[in-house]
């Protein structure tokens, strides 16, 4: 390759925004930064006259070249750089090291019986949310509770003002626990009656739940009845837990969240406090590695545009520690997929910077009390990750993703897909399939058709993200992986290069090879068997995805076996049920027959109409 001539290219540089990328002698992007002037700011990197920080001048030490990617404002640079930085992970960016989701509770107001879910993202959708809160757990038992207490079904049933009357009642009917929706007992302007009362608990009226409940636990308490006792104090265990033991209220009844940091070294901790109509729900903290130089800033800046990019609801108001790095432009960027504008706002005075101030000491504590932690953390997990790194000779592994199948001697494969990121399971990532189209224990077969599944599906989110201009975050199956982790050695490798082949993806795959005891001996990437040390971090990483990978797709078949659901591929072919299914068998004797016969054979058979004929035929071809 031809030295990089900088004089040369800086010449070429245009005056427009845009983004920027620096990257070091192995061709590693090291920096992402934007510019409303591309021109001005790359070149004042090569500047002698200039002072430079320590963070900046590391840097320049180590730049090979640049390229830049031209935008038509300053906001779309800021939007490309955020996804570049969350890509790449260079080295002299302020990266989250965090990446958590929490739980929403959603009610479905676009239904005419509505339900009560927990929902992991908020959608721009007619339905209602409350959250995030920071207790998946304490979530379901509310949701649990609400339905109890007000008669919401929990059903999946589709269910309409028009025609209500869908088969059987439920348990939960028989059992008093939902008012019998899906067989017309209740009118739809009662039933919303019973949900408005669910969302005026969700608001904050939790004083009369909990009078009732207390109530309840009495009644049951003195009539010997300790179990129900015990179930309603749990029940207002889990009321606490969402309504919170407020030590942080205000009197706007607003939407905000309280960011502070506390650094030392290449470590930082920001704590941030989440306020919902003028109650903390909760709070939660994320690890940053910093670079050398980075201010205060830099951390809020970077924390803000990592943590926030891509997440759909944000509150009215960031108070933050610092000042951050051009607030307007950044509040644009945060307001632009609300309905209002979302402020940052870092106040001097007065009781908003009592609580940054509390948040800031909440930081302190933590980064104290947890350092060694983090540390041992960081070497067992992301640590592991760059070991193997350098066996393979690869760079940047952010997102691994492992997948096993499972089957009983051939009978009704699954497969599981785990994801790993920066060596910690990602398990909201997870996926599981049942195998469809394969007959038997043949596992290569069973493998291609999960991976051509997984990356079909993918880059048909990709598409419709790409239509409606959102970030590949968004999807279930949009984000792809650096890297492929089979379980196995050349066989699988090859199966899953051959599916990323015929779907034009350039993903590295690398097995994870196990000796004739089944345990873990090396790497198999680049048609070479790469030996690793049993004792590093790196051997213990691979090991904890070779043993996730296999329990998930264990337990997945175990959970369908024991639920009597594994019974045939014809169990996921539309119009096909129980009676149907033992027709088709009774009549074909096999899978293979099901297979091969044609439309008009499979309308000959009892009970088969044109359209489910259509349907088992068109979902073997």
């Amino acid at each position: 390759m031809a030295e990089f001539n900088f004089s040369e290219e800086l010449k070429k540089v245009p005056d427009t925004p845009g983004v920027y990328l620096m990257h070091d002698k192995r061709d590693d992007v090291i920096y992402v930064g934007k510019a409303v002037n591309l021109k001005r700011r790359v070149s004042s990197y090569f500047r002698k006259s200039a002072r430079q920080s320590l963070k900046i001048q590391s840097m320049i030490s180590n730049i090979a070249r640049f390229e830049y990617i031209l935008t038509d404002s300053e906001l779309e640079a800021l939007i490309l750089e955020c996804n570049l930085i969350k890509e790449y992970r260079p080295k002299y960016n302020t990266m989250l090291m965090d990446d958590k989701t929490y739980p929403y509770v959603m009610i479905t107001l676009s239904e005419d019986f509505p339900r009560i879910l927990l929902a992991r993202r908020m959608k721009k959708d007619n339905n209602k949310y409350y959250g995030p809160f920071t207790s998946g757990g304490a979530v379901r038992d509310t949701i649990e509770l609400l339905q109890k207490m007000y008669g919401i079904r929990n059903c999946n049933k589709a269910i309409s003002e028009d025609n209500n009357i869908n088969g059987r009642p439920c348990l939960y009917y028989h059992i008093g626990q939902c008012p019998g929706v899906c067989q017309g007992k209740i009118s739809k302007e009662d039933y919303w009656e019973h949900v408005n009362q669910a969302m005026k608990f969700l608001e904050g009226n939790y004083a009369a739940t909990l009078a009732e409940m207390e109530q309840k636990m009495q009644e049951a308490a003195a009539g010997l009845d300790f179990e129900k006792a015990k179930e309603y104090r749990d029940l207002i265990h889990s009321i606490q837990h969402v309504a919170g033991n407020q030590k942080i209220t205000t009197h706007q009844f607003e939407d905000r969240d309280i960011i502070a940091y506390a650094e030392e070294g290449s470590d930082a901790v920001v704590q941030v406090f989440f306020v919902r109509n003028g109650k903390l729900i909760g709070r939660e903290h994320f690890y940053l590695t910093t670079a050398p130089g980075d201010t205060g800033k830099d951390i809020l800046t970077s924390f803000i545009k990592q943590y926030y990019i891509g997440t759909p609801f944000i509150p009215h108001q960031l108070l933050v520690q610092e000042e951050v790095e051009e607030p307007e432009l950044l509040s644009r960027l945060l307001s632009r997929n609300q309905n209002y504008t979302v402020k940052i706002i870092n106040p001097k005075k007065g009781k908003k910077e009592k609580l940054v101030e509390l948040a800031a000491k909440n930081a302190r504590n933590l980064l104290e009390q947890n350092k060694e932690k983090y540390r041992r953390e960081q070497k067992r997990t992301v640590g592991a990750v760059h070991e193997i790194e350098e066996l393979i000779g690869i760079e940047n592994i952010h997102r691994m993703e492992s997948y096993d199948i499972s089957n009983t001697n051939g009978y009704e494969s699954v497969a599981s897909m785990i994801v790993y990121e920066d060596g910690k399971p990602k398990r909201n990532n997870y996926r599981k399939f049942k195998i469809r189209t394969v007959k038997g224990p043949d596992d290569y077969a069973s493998m291609e058709e999960v991976l051509t599944r997984r990356f079909t599906h993918g880059l048909e989110e990709r598409k419709k993200l790409d239509r409606e201009g959102k970030e590949y975050i968004l999807g279930s199956f949009s984000k792809f992986p650096d890297i492929l982790m089979m379980d196995g050695g050349k066989g699988q490798v090859n199966v899953a290069l051959q599916v990323l082949e015929k779907l034009g993806l350039d993903i590295p795959v690398c097995g994870m090879v196990k000796d004739d005891n089944h345990r873990t001996r090396g790497l198999y990437y680049n048609n070479v068997e790469i030996p690793i040390a049993k004792k590093s971090e790196g051997f213990r990483l691979i090991t904890r995805i070779q043993d996730e990978t296999h329990r998930f797709a264990i337990e997945y078949h175990r959970k369908l076996r024991n639920k009597g659901q594994v019974h045939s591929v014809l169990d996921d072919i539309p119009g096909i049920g129980p009676s149907r299914r033992k027709i088709l068998m009774k009549e074909f004797k096999s899978i293979e027959a099901i297979r091969n016969a044609t439309v008009e054979r499979l309308k000959e058979v009892d009970s088969i109409s044109p359209k489910v004929a259509e349907e088992v035929y068109k979902f073997f071809h």
